[in-house]
């Protein structure tokens, strides 16, 4: 069975934010080149779901989330059955208090 990838609404709302900042402070054409790259760094999970290591300020949920680091961003999923979810992309230079509080 083919494991797909699902990008939820909180995630491509990261994402989105990135590109704005990034076009702003730099340029459309960096800000581009890095969503693309961040969401292009995902594809290692269709063929190795359980790459990421766990999410350790998410311990005791209900899912069990997982995280990849591209960059400066931390890329937080969860796995049910033969899809993953990309829940957030959280920019680790924040504080990580902040992840664990905007997660459910």
């Amino acid at each position: 069975m083919e494991i797909k990838i699902l990008w939820t609404k909180e995630a491509l709302e990261r994402l989105k934010d990135i590109f704005n900042y990034y076009s702003e402070d730099a340029t459309i054409k960096v800000a581009q080149k890095l969503v693309i790259e961040i969401v292009d760094f995902t594809d290692v999970l269709v063929t190795h779901p359980e790459i990421g290591s766990i999410e350790e300020l998410l311990k005791g949920r209900k899912k069990e989330y997982r995280h990849l680091i591209c960059k400066n961003y931390k890329i937080i999923y969860w796995r049910e059955n033969n899809i993953i979810y990309i829940a957030t992309v959280f920019d680790t230079r924040r504080n990580p208090k902040k992840l664990k509080k905007g997660m459910k």
